[in-house]
């Protein structure tokens, strides 16, 4: 928690009068009176003004429909000064334990503050779980596997050895003047829901302001990674290798074979199968439901074996 004061000095906006405390920041749809959000355009910035949100860093120059709001503090690139107070906020940050009896932690397990764990689940050597994870019943976590904070698994999940959960996704702010990129705040959630498999040394970003999803049912092989704020549905297949890129959905029921690459914002449908080393550009979607898709870019199989056909005969 930090004073609205010492939030404007650390970004070098002028000082407001007014004294009131901020604990983290937050994206507009979700502040609240202790956050604080930032506009870089005039939409967004009457978006902001029209929240809750406590503080406001705002692009300077933008037309004000109320100059006297204490609430703001003009800025010349408030993404870059959001990420600077989210940086000074997080190391003010502090979080007891709450573990089931029924519960078994292996000896040289780290389990942090504020953690609470089900009945019949178990942690294996030398996992870490980190401040305020919350692990529902009979789970595994087998050894090496590290947890982050704002994490939160459902029932009978298995995390096989290795994998990561909830780390910092892969986004920066630049400054224009000096080329320096600092780490854009990376403080959602993942959930993670019942009966969900991990496979060893996978890796799950948290999202960015909002959250990661994993849905029930679904299982992932060994040596994937989960980028930052990816929605995937009930019952999907993950085979190994397979990379996805930010905000991406996968939608109930789809397959995906080893090596796919999705882009950043790509969907795939309900019951969409992509064979091994397919890739879906961003913002591109594959559906129909059953529907085999391969090659990079992905198409349908049969237009795919076509197009191999036709490059034989050259």
């Amino acid at each position: 928690m930090a004073s609205i004061g010492e939030i404007a000095e650390l970004v070098g906006a002028p000082v407001p009068p007014e004294v009131f405390e901020i604990l983290r920041v937050s994206s507009i749809e979700a502040a609240t009176p202790v956050t604080l959000v930032f506009a870089t355009d005039q939409a967004t910035l009457e978006s902001a003004l029209r929240s809750v949100a406590g503080a406001i860093l705002m692009r300077s120059g933008l037309v004000l429909s109320d100059a006297g709001d204490p609430r703001l503090l003009p800025v010349a690139d408030p993404r870059y000064a959001f990420a600077l107070a989210a940086r000074f906020l997080r190391l003010r940050e502090e979080t007891l334990s709450d573990c089931h009896s029924a519960a078994r932690i292996h000896a040289t397990a780290v389990v942090g503050a504020n953690v609470q764990l089900g009945s019949g689940t178990t942690v294996g050597p030398h996992a870490v779980l980190e401040d305020g994870v919350d692990v529902g019943e009979g789970c595994t976590i087998l050894a090496n596997v590290t947890i982050y904070s704002g994490t939160t698994l459902g029932d009978r999940v298995v995390v096989q050895a290795g994998a990561v959960l909830g780390s910092t996704g892969f986004g920066y702010a630049r400054n224009s003047a000096t080329g320096e990129y600092i780490a854009f705040p990376q403080q959602g959630t993942l959930t993670i829901g019942d009966d969900v498999e991990v496979g060893a040394n996978t890796t799950i970003d948290r999202g960015a302001l909002g959250q990661t999803r994993i849905g029930d049912g679904t299982k992932i092989d060994n040596l994937v990674h989960i980028a930052h704020n990816c929605v995937l549905g009930r019952n999907v297949i993950i085979a190994a290798q397979t990379g996805i890129s930010g905000s991406s959905v996968i939608e109930d029921g789809a397959i995906l074979g080893g090596q796919v690459g999705l882009g950043e914002h790509a969907q795939v449908g309900p019951g969409v199968i992509l064979g091994g080393g397919a890739g879906v550009l961003s913002h591109k979607k594959v559906r129909g439901p059953g529907e085999v898709f391969w090659g990079r870019p992905a198409r349908p199989l049969k237009q795919y074996l076509r197009d191999l056909a036709r490059l034989s005969r050259r």
